[in-house]
């Protein structure tokens, strides 16, 4: 039986998940990635919450002409790294989500760790 992308990608994230956590000192920084957008968001696991969140469908009401391709993704992360600053959040750990870690996935881990994120 063929999976699809998207059911293997599900399968990823289920593995990734069994090793990676957030906790308060070192939330979990995790992208997602649809056609239209890219969403990145920071979560305590700990106690179950989203610390911040930005995406390019919030960030594209601000900012005219914003698209969701690597420059969107980027600009994404260095939102995502603004927000976290604020709360005094330094360091987090990476949950790519099940995709592979290229392309727009990657721009928003770059994005973060301009604006002084670290992972």
């Amino acid at each position: 039986m063929q999976l699809s992308k998207n059911e293997n990608r599900k399968h990823r994230k289920i593995r990734i998940r069994k090793k990676i956590s957030g906790t308060a000192e070192r939330p979990r920084l995790v992208v997602f990635r649809s056609n239209a957008h890219i969403y990145a968001q920071i979560i305590d696991d700990t106690c179950g919450k989203s610390l911040a969140q930005a995406s390019t469908l919030i960030l594209a009401k601000a900012e005219a002409g914003l698209h969701c391709n690597k420059d969107g993704a980027t600009r994404v992360g260095k939102e995502i790294a603004r927000l976290a600053k604020e709360k005094n959040i330094t360091k987090v750990v990476f949950d790519r989500n099940g995709y592979l870690y290229h392309g727009r996935v990657k721009a928003v881990a770059d994005g973060a760790r301009e604006a002084g994120l670290e992972f």
